[in-house]
């Protein structure tokens, strides 16, 4: 759950104060041979493989409650950072004259970027820990490749779909949103591709010091229910 939490804080709160661009040596179809990202988005693909590997070990049930601790951490960031930006600062203070801009440019985002990065993390993740979870019992515990690149690839979908539009929709041209969410989408399942052999490893070993390996066949998967099970 900490790890969890802090890579979704992190990613929220200082990815997207800086936006890169990469060229490439070749034009993409759709993309473009400019890539634009926001660098919150190189760790927060991290995010999903803590959400996978606490479902996998743990159930869904588990998952529920750490995503709705890092959906209450971002809504505790958000309003800190908004208090701390509007409190009015020393004038007998000189650096505050030069603190006060950064603060604004860094944690200052617009609500409606705010509104869509909790809402798209909300419906992304606990898509991400159903289908993982539903996947498990239908592939009996077998192929935990298979349940953490779907689960993802359904999840991360989500979450870019909700994202993109909500925040930058008429800020942005058609063709830019569009080229966006694709690159997102696409790095964000890639990264997941990538750590599988990492998450084979963690889950491995959870499971057997744990001595836990949760099978959610009579879990209430309500996003919204308290239960344990």
């Amino acid at each position: 759950m900490a790890g969890f939490v802090t890579v979704l804080l992190c990613s929220n709160l200082i990815g997207p104060a800086k936006i890169c661009a990469i060229e490439l040596p070749v034009a993409l179809p759709l993309i473009g041979s400019l890539l634009v990202f926001g660098a919150g988005n190189l760790f927060f693909p991290i995010s999903y493989i803590f959400g996978d590997i606490l479902t996998e070990v743990y159930g869904y049930a588990q998952a529920r409650k750490v995503i709705w601790a890092g959906f209450a951490a971002m809504i505790f960031a958000t309003c800190m950072s908004q208090i701390v930006i509007h409190m009015p600062g020393h004038s007998a203070e000189p650096f505050n004259a030069t603190l006060q801009p950064a603060l604004e440019v860094v944690f200052g985002s617009t609500w409606r970027i705010v509104i869509a990065s909790m809402v798209a993390f909300w419906a992304g993740d606990f898509v991400n820990a159903y289908v993982l979870a539903r996947v498990k019992v239908w592939t009996q515990g077998r192929h935990l490749w298979f349940r953490t690149i779907s689960s993802t690839i359904l999840g991360q979908g989500v979450d870019s779909l909700i994202f993109y539009p909500i925040a930058f929709y008429g800020t942005w041209s058609n063709e830019g949103l569009i080229s966006v969410i694709l690159f997102n989408f696409v790095f964000k399942v890639l990264v997941e591709v990538v750590m599988t052999p990492g998450t084979y490893f963690i889950v491995g070993r959870l499971k057997q010091l744990e001595n836990e390996d949760h099978f959610d066949t009579e879990t209430d998967f309500s996003p919204f229910s308290i239960s344990d099970k």
